[in-house]
């Protein structure tokens, strides 16, 4: 189920971003609202697992016509500094809290009214987000029709789904399987021929215009190596209150609250008042750095422990790196970035957190069961296993050993970010190509002397 949607949802994201911009942001997200909510509505009436799975892959496809236009469209509204500052600081605010109020809201769900309503609730969502997009946005569309690039939209969209299902079979199978390495392999080879096609295509998917510059060029790996770390906090830590503490899923969620409360104030404070000031560089170093704090202080944790003593800080210190890492990411891979280019733009950041989340997902689980086995290995005597059982205190012990471990390589991954993006991100605040800041003004110049070409 999971992977269906991540399938879907990966593959289809630059093509949907580049289709925002040719049609239109306001039909576009529209269309992917009320698809969503279609696919949801099945999903949560599906009568079998293939009914199921169907209804998710078509959830990850209508979500990579949404994603992309929900970002591209806050991007191009925004051009005032303080204006996008503050809209961004919210958006950021939302992405990096998100998941944790998912993890409250599927939990009371689940444990209160079925599985189903966790697919159900989405059409109260995407009525609200329906609504209000009828009634607040404007329909925006490139200012000369260009021709769709199909051949590119193949290559990526087959590259983007073989590095899915490569990392996701990694994760539920191993590394050694022809099925990880070979679709992993081909995706490689395939995302290498689709930049090489980029560079020679008459009207490319994606320009290298866009992600040429060094700041975007960060800001879309920062998201990558933030979507693979996060993954470290929310899944080791998800299993350590549930199996070790025994939190049922709605306390579980609840405990990550706190950390909620960090992100939305690390958000607004970096794009409000840091972003104008200082520019990306140290805010997203910073942010990578106090995420690695909080992972090596979570490693603390042991089969006595309790959360206020060993989770709470290091989630407080987690949400503010998360803050400072994701919301400026966000605001610097769109800026600059020409009206035509602001949906394929806003597409490669969504697609950067695709890929390092399964990147993460892989990766890290493998490391946890294979540090969990080791342990178990290296720890197995007759005192240890009790009438062919091990005893409970190898088992806790062995899971314990499996997070610090993935908490340790999660802490590595984002250091290692630090330093990427400290070196390639330029110092000082923000400053766009003259030509691309005149682009929006140009834009809502011929717009307010042409006719609209979609009416909602």
């Amino acid at each position: 189920m999971v992977t269906a949607y991540a399938l879907a949802f990966g593959s289809l994201l630059l093509l949907g971003g580049r289709l925002g911009d040719l049609v239109g942001r306001k039909v576009t997200f529209l269309v992917g609202v009320l698809g969503f909510a279609a696919a949801s509505a099945a999903g949560g009436a599906a009568t079998s697992f293939g009914m199921l799975v169907a209804a998710r892959a078509a959830q990850g496809a209508f979500g990579a016509l949404l994603a992309p236009a929900a970002l591209s469209i806050l991007s191009t509204t925004f051009n005032d500094p303080r204006e996008r500052g503050r809209a961004f600081g919210v958006y950021g605010a939302i992405v990096g809290a998100g998941g944790a109020i998912g993890l409250v809201l599927g939990g009371i769900l689940t444990e209160y009214l079925s599985w189903r309503w966790c697919l159900y609730v989405n059409l109260i969502f995407a009525g609200l987000a329906g609504t209000g997009a009828v009634l607040l946005f404007t329909q925006q569309r490139a200012r000369r029709r260009t021709r769709l690039d199909l051949p590119g939209a193949a290559l990526v969209s087959a590259s983007m789904f073989c590095l899915v299902y490569g990392f996701s079979n990694a994760a539920t199978h191993n590394w050694h399987t022809p099925s990880t390495y070979g679709f992993l392999g081909v995706g490689v080879a395939l995302l290498a021929v689709f930049a090489l096609w980029q560079s020679r295509a008459a009207s490319p998917l994606l320009p290298p215009r866009v992600v040429a510059d060094r700041n975007r060029g960060g800001a879309y790996l920062a998201v990558l190596i933030a979507g693979a770390g996060m993954f470290g906090i929310f899944l080791f830590l998800t299993y350590y209150l549930q199996q070790t503490l025994h939190y049922s899923p709605v306390v579980s969620g609840a405990a990550f609250l706190p950390m909620i409360a960090m992100v939305v104030v690390s958000a607004n404070l970096s794009n409000v008042m840091l972003l104008p000031r200082v520019g990306p560089k140290p805010l997203v170093t910073a942010g990578m750095l106090l995420a690695a704090g909080s992972l090596v202080w979570l490693t603390g944790i042991g089969v006595h422990s309790d959360y206020v003593s060993a989770v709470l800080g290091p989630l407080m210190v987690a949400g503010l790196g998360f803050g400072f890492t994701i919301a400026p990411s966000m605001n610097t891979g769109t800026f600059g970035v020409a009206p035509q280019d602001a949906g394929v733009a806003s597409a490669t950041l969504n697609t950067g957190q695709q890929i390092g989340g399964s990147i993460g997902t892989s990766l890290l689980n493998t490391i946890f069961a294979s540090a969990v086995a080791h342990y178990l290995t290296s720890h197995l005597s007759p005192a240890t296993v009790v009438h062919g059982h091990l005893a409970p205190s190898l088992a806790a012990m062995s899971l314990i050993h499996g997070y610090t471990t993935g908490f340790w390589v999660a802490a590595a991954i984002f250091g290692a970010g630090a330093v990427i993006c400290g070196t390639l991100f330029r110092s000082g605040p923000l400053r766009a190509p003259r030509s691309a800041a005149a682009a929006p003004a140009e834009a809502a110049v011929h717009q307010a002397s042409q006719a609209p070409a979609l009416h909602i």
